[in-house]
């Protein structure tokens, strides 16, 4: 596409403030030990870690939240906890962040989701995940959707990120997209493969590659695998448009009755694809709240997704960093 003139950014970036988004999906803690590895244990064949730092970042329909925040948004974290000692780390963190956590609901019959990830001079060596992927009690279900309708009216926004750890059940799903339909407010998605084909109806549907190939049943390799794959799921979802990252290659956005375009990827280089996902649907939902086209939307989360992989682990982005690189790139 062509480039967004400078003036337009900024009127973006101005309009990006004080948007209210609310994250529907499956909150997570993210547990980073790092340090360095000496000896081997005389217990078993394994490596000692001396850990020299500790530290908790958000991690999944959480971050979403965080990004927001960070993009000059209003963030409305909806979703489940447990009642443990890293429920109560994360609605600290929470709190460092000034994010409201009135739609966070805490439950004592499963734990907090956690990701621990074991990091030795540099180098990834375990990650230790803790999780319960039942569909949440019908009681629960029913504080988040009448959560939910009490919120409505003041929402410019709706991201549905779903990990499959519970929150997005099929109906729930249905229920969401209705009410947001109802109330004119957009509505994005980040899928993953359970109730895939529940998501219709919506703004934006944001699957990647090895999701559209698995929902599809197909490889999605040369460019007119990318327009086939891309095509049916905006026909069958009935969205209004289709985003599809490809890693490497870029995004393929999908509109309804106009043709397809294609955006190279703008990671530099690449340190850290964690939390990537999360970005671009968060950039993408509150550009298209601030007036945004799906294009220019889609050209900003594409910014958006390839500034945090250049970063090691996961971190937000920022709104300067974000409107400054690209106004800098233009020139």
């Amino acid at each position: 596409m062509n480039k967004i003139s400078s003036k337009r950014l900024l009127q973006l970036k101005n309009r990006f403030k004080g948007k209210r988004i609310a994250i529907v999906g499956d909150m997570m803690l993210d547990i980073y030990f790092w340090g360095d590895v000496k000896r081997i244990s005389p217990e078993a064949p394994v490596p000692v870690l001396e850990v020299e730092s500790e530290f908790y970042r958000f991690g999944g329909a959480a971050n979403c939240a965080l990004n927001i925040n960070t993009l000059g948004g209003i963030a409305e974290p909806i979703g489940v906890i447990g009642y443990d000692n890293y429920g109560t780390i994360f609605n600290s963190l929470l709190n460092d962040q000034k994010i409201n956590r009135n739609g966070i609901i805490e439950d004592d019959s499963r734990p907090t989701t956690t990701k621990t990830r074991v990091i030795a001079d540099s180098q990834h060596i375990v990650r230790i995940d803790k999780e319960n992927k039942e569909v949440l009690n019908k009681t629960i279900q029913n504080k988040i959707f009448d959560y939910m309708k009490n919120l409505i009216k003041s929402l410019d926004g709706i991201i549905l990120q779903d990990y499959n750890k519970g929150v997005l059940s099929a109906s729930m799903i249905t229920q969401l997209i209705k009410l947001a339909n109802k109330n004119n407010v957009i509505i994005t998605v980040d899928p993953k493969f359970n109730n895939f084909f529940e998501y219709k109806n919506v703004t934006v549907i944001k699957p990647n590659r090895k999701e559209a190939e698995d929902i599809l049943g197909m490889k999605i390799k040369t460019d007119i695998d990318i327009s086939v794959a891309g095509n049916t799921l905006l026909k069958k979802l009935n969205a209004k448009n289709v985003l599809l990252t490809l890693g490497e290659g870029g995004i393929a956005v999908f509109e309804r009755d106009k043709p397809e375009m294609r955006m190279p990827t703008k990671a530099r280089k690449v340190a850290d694809v964690s939390g990537a996902g999360d970005t671009v649907i968060s950039t993408l939902t509150i550009a298209l709240a601030a007036g945004a086209d799906i294009y220019e939307a889609s050209f900003l989360a594409n910014y958006a997704g390839g500034l945090v992989c250049e970063e090691v682990g996961i971190v937000p982005i920022e709104i300067d960093k974000l409107f400054n690189t690209i106004i800098r790139e233009n020139k």
